[in-house]
């Protein structure tokens, strides 16, 4: 039987508003939010409240590169209608309505061998350690197609869903799974799921050869006819994304280059539905898990409309492969590439997608270049999703993201600026008019240069590359250091880095900065560990002698012998002290002498005693970096 104090607090939840629990007030109002965020927004921006706009959360909006805005609040406000249960048009939800919640999606390995009796082996191993569909690349990519099969002996295929990427090949190695398959006992043959990766025109804009469009389109007749699940095509949309492409564009550009196909495919007298069941979508999945969540529903919601719009809406359901993006991958740190690869693969199977891809972390490295076996890193790829899966049950609930106001809009808004870009392609004809025209790499190339100049100014975070680097870590080999196809996020400051471990080779040291803290640690010391981070993103090593008085100057400038030296302290000490620092420092012999912080610091200083630059936030540290490390010899 329950106590007095018991009674007492069960009485009081019961006269509370819906919603609050003892000793905790109401929920506030929105307009007491917007209230309390124009008092901080005032108090960090220094200004009265009433200068703020009468929306002052809207200062605290984002933009994506598709000119999306990512609010800091959504609310009932925000609120959409609600979309139709997993297998229904427009599919938002999921293609299937009657996916295995037990199963979730399908772990798949892209099995990077070149030899058929290995590549057998890692099928085999994969299978029986948790992984439940095959990449397997065929030809100059991968096994010989007379491997094929050797490589797929003991394969259950109604089991685990089969996918070739062969290129110029393709027909051959179909030709050859079709045999295969035609010796193969199954009850049920349209169990059995294979793709057979034709992608000519997505590969045509990654400079991958494969088989022509007419080629494509008669293995498609030939797919259909087959008892088996059989699709010929893949959409790459990650070759759009490895090259820089925003979400909204690699959506739009997938869905062109589909269209593309339907109409090849119809043209030559295929059915709509068997021709929109040829089509498989493999798609990029980053580590931002909002965004990713929002591109594979949204993708879906894209596909749907074309059906639709064509006349078979029904049929719009494609399946998806998620790959964990190339782009996103560094090589420097790479072991914070785990952490990237988990939040891609989350943000793959929170939205829907059928089969999930993760890359090993050590992806955009030579093999064996960080000690590694390749199958360490690929059992880790493996793991990542088998945690997901199986420990955090992610895959347990269809859709679980549905009804979060910030992911429907998200969303609504991503399909809508992709289904607008594919517009644009196809008013300039179409999508491969646009690819012929360049009119496809150039607003991609627009994107990519944005985002570099973001990372380059540090607005976007690369961690362990333009943030928080390791200068410790060992020196990449001569084969690390070569560019690659892929539009790699941190690939500017890594090449700095590239240019340090020369200089180390060379000299036995890396370049060297000395770090000049001026008045006490409370004064200096956010800037000094901000300078010191900077330089080392740049393969540039901070000297810090501590805390120095101006007289103290010239002796640590001598011992330390660094030809650059960075003042760091508050913008008051700077008006007392830098002028004499400066001088101090020339003096020594330091050619270059720099501060931390803007040029308004020191604006009184006689022209002989100002700095020679400065470093500030949102400088090009690209730019920066360079020119320093060419100024002692790197």
């Amino acid at each position: 039987m329950p106590g007095r104090a018991s009674i007492r607090m069960e009485q009081e939840a019961a006269a509370m508003p819906k919603g609050s629990a003892p000793g905790i007030d109401p929920v506030p109002d929105y307009a007491a939010w917007r209230k309390g965020v124009a008092g901080v927004l005032a108090k960090a921006r220094r200004v009265d409240i009433g200068e703020l706009p009468d929306d002052p959360e809207r200062l605290l909006d984002e933009t994506t590169y598709d000119g999306l805005t990512i609010a800091p609040l959504y609310t009932r406000r925000d609120e959409r209608p609600e979309q139709p249960l997993p297998g229904a048009y427009p599919f938002v939800r999921g293609r299937d309505a009657t996916r295995d919640v037990h199963r979730g999606w399908f772990v798949c390995a892209r099995i990077a061998e070149s030899d058929a009796a290995a590549a057998n082996r890692a099928i085999l191993s994969g299978l029986e350690n948790g992984v439940g569909a095959i990449w397997l690349p065929v030809g100059a990519s991968g096994i010989p197609v007379a491997g094929l099969g050797a490589a797929l002996s003991g394969l259950l295929f109604e089991l685990a869903p089969l996918t070739i990427e062969a290129g110029i090949a393709t027909d051959e190695a179909a030709a050859q799974v079709f045999s295969i398959l035609d010796g193969y006992s199954a009850q049920r043959r349209a169990d059995i799921r294979l793709t057979l990766g034709a992608a000519p025109l997505t590969g045509a804009f990654g400079g991958v050869a494969d088989i022509g469009l007419d080629a494509t389109v008669e293995l498609a007749r030939r797919a259909i006819a087959r008892p088996e699940t059989v699709r010929a095509i893949v959409v790459c949309g990650n070759n759009f994304h490895n090259a820089g492409a925003s979400d909204a564009q690699e959506l739009g550009a997938a869905v062109a280059a589909g269209l593309e196909y339907l109409r090849a495919l119809t043209d030559a007298g295929v059915d709509l539905a068997d021709a929109l069941g040829q089509l498989t979508f493999r798609l990029a999945a980053t580590d931002d898990q909002f965004a990713t969540i929002a591109k594979f529903r949204a993708a879906r919601q894209l596909w749907a409309r074309v059906a639709h719009v064509c006349g078979a809406p029904g049929f719009g359901g494609a399946p998806q492969h998620a790959v964990t993006s190339a782009a996103m991958l560094s090589q420097r740190d790479p072991w914070v590439n785990m952490l990237r690869t988990t939040l891609a693969a989350f943000g793959a199977g929170v939205g829907g997608a059928d089969t999930v891809t993760v890359l090993p972390f050590d992806s955009a490295l030579p093999p064996g270049e960080l000690g590694v076996s390749r199958a360490f890193a690929e059992r880790m790829a493996r793991n990542i999703q088998l945690l997901l899966l199986e420990e955090s049950h992610l895959g347990h609930v269809q859709d679980p993201a549905a009804g979060s106001w910030y992911v429907e809009d998200y969303t609504a808004e991503l399909a809508a600026k992709a289904w607008e870009f594919m517009q644009e392609l196809e008013a300039s004809g179409g999508y491969r008019a646009a690819l012929d025209s360049g009119l496809l790499a150039e607003r991609i190339a627009a994107t990519r240069a944005r985002r570099d100049a973001d990372v380059a100014h540090r607005k976007t975070s690369v961690t362990g590359v333009n943030e928080f680097p390791n200068l410790a870590e060992p020196a990449l080999s001569e084969a690390a250091r070569q560019p690659g196809s892929v539009a790699r996020y941190g690939a500017a400051f890594e090449a700095l880095r590239d240019r340090s471990d020369v200089h180390l080779a060379a000299h036995g040291a890396r370049p060297k900065a000395l770090l000049v803290p001026l008045g006490s640690v409370a004064e200096h010391n956010v800037r000094v560990t901000w300078i010191a981070n900077l330089l080392a993103s740049g393969g540039i090593e901070a000297i810090n002698p501590g805390p120095l008085t101006v007289d103290g100057i010239a002796t640590a400038a001598s011992e330390s012998g660094a030809p650059i030296a960075v003042l760091c302290g508050s913008d008051a000490r700077y008006g007392a002290e830098a002028g004499a620092a400066v001088e101090r420092l020339r003096a020594a012999g330091v050619g270059t002498v720099l501060l931390a912080g803007s040029a308004k610091a020191v604006s009184a200083l006689d022209d002989s005693q100002r700095p020679d630059g400065y470093l500030a936030a949102r400088i090009d540290a690209v730019a920066a970096l360079s020119e320093l490390l060419e100024k002692v010899g790197a």
